[in-house]
C-alpha cells in the first residue's frame, strides 16, 4: 500500500472508556443511579489514568506513530469554574508520553462524557453550554497546546440527529432480523449465536420519560445549535490560546445508501448529519471522519442489514467499505480529512483484520484519486468500556484482562502495525 510521507497510523481511546473512575462526570452518575439501564459501571476501566505510560510505549512497539485520546473535563473541571491543576498535569505527562515515543497526540476535549455540575444546569441543553465549554477548552489549551499539534473539539458532534433517527426507527417497529431494534444493538455473541441478555443502547434508554440532558441525547434543535455553538466557541478559544494547534471536530458518518424508493429520505439523513454542519466547520483545519458501517435507506427511514448479512457484536453490518464512500462524500467539506475512528466489535480477531484490510484498500484508492487524508486512527487500542453496553464488545487492538489489567496485543495489532512501518505481513 502506498500512503504519502507523514502519514498519521494510530488507534484512539476515550478517557471514560478507559482511564476508570471518572467519578466526577454525568456518565458515572448514570452509571451508579438506582435503576440504572447501564449492563455495569465502568469502575477501573482499563486503568489507563495509571498505565499511560505502558500502553503509550506498546503502541509505539507496535509501529504506530500516533496516539488519539481525550481529555476528560470533569477532571480538569470537577466543579463549575474550579480547575484541577494536577489533572492539568497528567495530561502533559501523557502528552509528553507521546512525544517521548514519537507518537503525534491527536486530542479530542469532549468525548461524550461531561462534569455532573454541567447536567444540573442543564447540560447540552443549557444556552451558556458553549461559554462553559470555550473556558474549559482555553484553560487547556493555555496550559498544553504547545504539546498538542491537532485537537478535536467535539467527538461525533452530529451523534444526536443519529440517535434520534435511530430512536425514531424503534419506536415505529422499526427491528432486524432477530427482533432487535434497527441500527445499534448487542448482536452476535462469541460463539455466534445472538444474545439477547445485553441491552442494545436503544433498549438501555427508556423512551416514557424525559432524556438525560447528557450530550447523547441531544436530539432537540436546540440541543443541535448548542453543540454546533459549542464548536466555534472552543476553536476560537483554542486559537487565542494557541495559534499553532490544528482544530476540528469529528463526525459520525455512516455509508447511506437508499433503496428504491429511499432516495429523499436518504439525502434528508445525509443533510442532518453532514451538511447541517457544515457551517459551524467553516474555518477548521480539519475534518475527523469515523465510520464503521452501511445504512440502508427506505422512503420511512433506516433498514435492517440484508438478510444473511454478517454482523457485528454491535449488530449492525459488516461493511468495511463504507470508509472510502465516506471518505469521497466528506471530501465535499473542503479541507483535509483525519481518519479518527474506524472499527469493529468481534470476538474474531481475523475479522477485524479482514475488515482493517477492506477499509485501508478502501482509503489506498481515496488517496490515488486525490482526496487529502492525513492518517487513520483504528478504534479503539484497547478493548474497553462501551458506554451503556459495558464490556461485552470487543473493539480493540489489544486485550486487557479486566482482572489484572495485563495488556495482549492481538494479531490485528501487529497487522496495522506492520503496515504503519510500511512493511505489510505477508
Amino acid at each position: 500500500m502506498a500512503f504519502p510521507e507523514g502519514f498519521l497510523w494510530g488507534a484512539a481511546t476515550a478517557a471514560h472508556q478507559v482511564e476508570g473512575n471518572n467519578v466526577a462526570s454525568d456518565f458515572w452518575a448514570l452509571e451508579h443511579a438506582s435503576g440504572s439501564s447501564f449492563a455495569e459501571p465502568s469502575g477501573d476501566a482499563c486503568d489507563h489514568y495509571r498505565l499511560f505510560r505502558q500502553d503509550i510505549a506498546l503502541l509505539a512497539e507496535l509501529g504506530f506513530n500516533s496516539y488519539r485520546f481525550s481529555i476528560e473535563w470533569a477532571r480538569v473541571e470537577p466543579e463549575d469554574g474550579t480547575f484541577s491543576q494536577a489533572a492539568i498535569e497528567h495530561y502533559r505527562d501523557v502528552l509528553q508520553a507521546c512525544h517521548d515515543h514519537s507518537l503525534t497526540p491527536v486530542v479530542t476535549l469532549h468525548h461524550f462524557s461531561s462534569p455532573r455540575w454541567l447536567m444540573e444546569l442543564g447540560g447540552w441543553e443549557y444556552e451558556k453550554t458553549p461559554a462553559r465549554f470555550a473556558a474549559y477548552c482555553g484553560k487547556v489549551m493555555s496550559e498544553l497546546g504547545p504539546l498538542i499539534p491537532y485537537v478535536c473539539t467535539i467527538n461525533e458532534a452530529n451523534i444526536g440527529p443519529l440517535i434520534r433517527d435511530v430512536l425514531t426507527a424503534t419506536s415505529q417497529g422499526g427491528r432486524d432480523a432477530s427482533g432487535a431494534p434497527v441500527g445499534v444493538t448487542d448482536g452476535a455473541a462469541e460463539d455466534g449465536e445472538n444474545d439477547r441478555d445485553a441491552l442494545s443502547p436503544v433498549e438501555a434508554v427508556p423512551t416514557d420519560r424525559d432524556w438525560p440532558k447528557i450530550f447523547l441525547f441531544t436530539f432537540s434543535e436546540q440541543g443541535v445549535s448548542i453543540v454546533q455553538r459549542a464548536h466555534t466557541a472552543a476553536r476560537q478559544a483554542i486559537r487565542d490560546a494557541s495559534p499553532s494547534t490544528r482544530v476540528g471536530l469529528t463526525l459520525a458518518l455512516q455509508d447511506i445508501q437508499p433503496v428504491p424508493g429511499g432516495e429523499k429520505q436518504a439525502e434528508r439523513t445525509w443533510a442532518q448529519t453532514f451538511e447541517d454542519f457544515l457551517p459551524a466547520m467553516d474555518g477548521d483545519d480539519f475534518l475527523g471522519v469515523q465510520s464503521y458501517t452501511r445504512s440502508l435507506v427506505g422512503p420511512d427511514g433506516p433498514l435492517p442489514a440484508p438478510d444473511g448479512a454478517e454482523t457485528t457484536q454491535m449488530g449492525y453490518e459488516f461493511y468495511p467499505q463504507a470508509l472510502e464512500n465516506v471518505l469521497r462524500r466528506a471530501a465535499t467539506a473542503g479541507m483535509p480529512l483525519l481518519v479518527t475512528e474506524h472499527g469493529i466489535g468481534t470476538a474474531d480477531d481475523s475479522r477485524r483484520i479482514e475488515f482493517i484490510r477492506q477499509g485501508l484498500a478502501g482509503l489506498e484508492r481515496v488517496l490515488a484519486d486525490g482526496v487529502d487524508v492525513r492518517g487513520y486512527l483504528h478504534w479503539s487500542a484497547l478493548d474497553n468500556y462501551e458506554w451503556m453496553l459495558g464490556y461485552r464488545p470487543t473493539f480493540g487492538l489489544i486485550t486487557v484482562d479486566r482482572t489484572t489489567q495485563r495488556r495482549t496485543p492481538k494479531a490485528s495489532a501487529r497487522y496495522l502495525g506492520a503496515l504503519a512501518q510500511r512493511n505489510p505481513p505477508a
